[in-house]
């Protein structure tokens, strides 16, 4: 005789943080986690938390069973809403309580080996290592309902502009993208590698030469770099590319976007249209390609006065810039200065000097350099009141002066708390160089990737002046932050074999990594472009934490190491030799 399974049954009416006053009376039944537990002895209190948040039971030990109950023990609890003698103003549901008259354990639990409370100090690695305990927590899910609503938004906006939604492969050719691929062997042909995308860049390109014009789609990124606290290894973007478009079209297009997301995810309304700054405007003016400009601590150009000085630092390099940080001369002591000049090495510089407005006098050890008609035109030049500070940088490279007094000026906007919380400043930096120096090789590279249109006028000095050509690129800057960018792209096959042949591409490199690309450019290729948003940038940024690890569900720590799963791990060596593979020790 067949036995049928009886499936065990769970009645829930409402999440625990959807209870109110205006369930008053009800009787509910609720099912979620034991977060804390207080016995009073006649009186058993326990919060217990679901995806919707908290909510207060109380149960009465001598009228109802009370099983054993600790912290994560999974229950179904029923009972009758009542409104409570004192309210907790601190919870949504603190003017409620249920007064149990059912609790049951629907399972145990081990203790946890870190707190499930909102607020924990436990440290970064080991919240990792536990992640589905830490999770739990309604601070670190609400990230994650973030995060879908943008997803949600992002479809719904690209959906009524005509946009399709195409997926792209992910195991690809290697093709040099600015950073290091991820390779993955393949077992049926030997000694041969696909790469995981660092993008969908090329793809994207082909499917405008395909004709579809409108292309879309949530992307999964994979960049063998190193990390930091917004970067990650394997990453979400959201991907569009379009035909047919200028670089306005585009912009607007894509600023639409973000304040549908804006306006969906936290009824934040964006003012439109957003504000263009060009490349070098941000950099000469702020110290960084993405300026958050919430706050001023602009840089200033102070050559012409310091050249002045008989301090012959100032008077022989070729760039002095400072910035003037009001209301601060009373905290920079020397131990403070010390702190500042870490960031100068980076940069390329022995350390920044500094100088105080106190008492109606400019003071400070390099105000002997200087004479009186020089302070008195330093005075005037930055408008200087008492307690002001000016964070001098000098350099023979405008880059170092730039990127080192910028790196300052974000320091000191977070220590003195010059960003006022929960405001949005959005932007798009336009007009980058179309290549850069690189740091580790010294060599031309691009400045975005090798199929940026180089912006018209400049097209004469490609080959003569490589580092004075412009593009048609762009970024979403939004509080500081990198938030997304694109560019229009290189659609003259001729323009396209120019760039290769600045970048040092032989005719072999060319067809090995893009011959399949260069030769979809010879069929019609229409004008196009298009921009990628940071998706777990994003949510780091609308949720209000300044760490992509918080929006993703298992990330890699900055070693690159998942410590919930301790990816990445050995294989055995069977599936090795299917790869063809064989780990040669240091």
């Amino acid at each position: 005789m067949k036995m049928e399974s009886i499936e065990e049954k769970f009645i829930r009416t409402h999440g625990c943080g959807t209870l109110r006053l205006a369930n008053v009376n009800e009787k509910v039944s609720i099912l979620g986690w034991v977060s804390k537990k207080r016995n009073l002895g006649s009186l058993l209190f326990l919060d217990i938390r679901d995806r919707t948040g908290y909510v207060q039971v109380c149960a009465k030990t001598d009228e109802i069973e009370i099983p054993e109950l600790r912290n994560e023990y999974v229950v179904e609890i029923s009972g009758t809403v009542v409104k409570k003698d004192v309210p907790n103003k601190n919870l949504a549901t603190g003017e409620i309580e249920i007064v149990a008259d059912k609790i049951k354990v629907i399972n145990t639990a081990n203790q946890p080996p870190i707190s499930t409370q909102e607020v924990t100090d436990a440290n970064e690695d080991i919240r990792l290592k536990y992640r589905y305990l830490d999770l739990r927590r309604n601070v670190m899910q609400n990230r994650f309902f973030i995060r879908s609503n943008i997803v949600k938004a992002t479809h719904e906006f690209l959906d009524n502009n005509g946009f399709v939604e195409i997926e792209t492969p992910y195991l690809a050719p290697s093709t040099p993208e600015g950073a290091r691929d991820y390779l993955v062997p393949s077992r049926v042909h030997p000694g041969q590698f696909y790469a995981l995308p660092q993008s969908p860049q090329l793809f994207k390109q082909m499917l405008m030469v395909a004709g579809f014009e409108r292309y879309y789609q949530v992307a999964r990124c994979f960049r063998d770099e190193d990390l930091r606290a917004d970067r990650q290894p394997d990453f979400t973007q959201i991907d569009v590319e379009t035909s047919f478009l200028n670089q306005d079209e585009i912009l607007t297009l894509g600023e639409g976007l973000i304040a549908n997301i804006f306006k969906r995810v936290l009824n934040y309304d964006v003012k439109l249209p957003l504000r263009r700054m060009d490349y070098s405007e941000a950099v000469n003016n702020y110290g960084s390609d993405k300026p958050d400009t919430r706050y001023d601590l602009k840089l200033v150009d102070c050559k012409g006065v310091f050249s002045k000085s008989t301090f012959e630092t100032y008077a022989n390099n070729k760039y002095v810039k400072a910035i003037k940080v009001e209301n601060f001369a009373h905290e920079l002591s020397r131990k403070k200065q010390d702190q500042i000049n870490l960031i100068a090495p980076k940069f390329n510089m022995k350390q920044f000097g500094y100088f105080k407005f106190e008492n109606d006098a400019l003071t400070g050890s390099l105000v002997k350099f200087l004479d009186e008609s020089v302070i008195a035109e330093i005075v005037k030049l930055f408008e200087l009141k008492n307690d002001d500070v000016l964070i001098v940088a000098t350099s023979n490279i405008l880059r170092d002066v730039n990127f080192g007094l910028g790196a300052v000026r974000t320091t000191l906007a977070k220590e003195l708390g010059l960003v006022k919380p929960g405001t949005f400043d959005l932007l798009w930096v336009v007009h980058f160089p179309l290549f850069e120096k690189s740091e580790e090789t010294g060599e031309i590279t691009p400045c975005h990737h090798p199929f940026t249109r180089p912006c018209d006028e400049d097209l004469d000095k490609l080959e003569t002046e490589p580092y004075n050509v412009y593009s048609y690129a762009y970024d979403i800057v939004i509080n500081g932050y990198e938030a997304g960018g694109g560019s229009l792209r290189i659609y003259n096959q001729e323009v396209q074999e120019r760039i290769f042949n600045v970048l040092g591409f032989t005719k072999e490199d060319i067809d090995r990594k893009f011959g399949f690309f260069v030769e979809a450019l010879k069929y019609g290729t229409p004008p196009h472009g298009g921009f990628a948003l940071g998706l777990d940038r994003l949510t780091m940024i609308l949720s209000g934490t300044d760490n992509i690890r918080d929006v993703i569900a298992f990330p890699k720590n900055l070693s690159a190491v998942c410590p919930c799963t301790s990816a990445p791990t050995e294989v055995d060596e069977d599936q090795l030799k299917e790869l063809h593979i064989k780990v040669i020790g240091d």
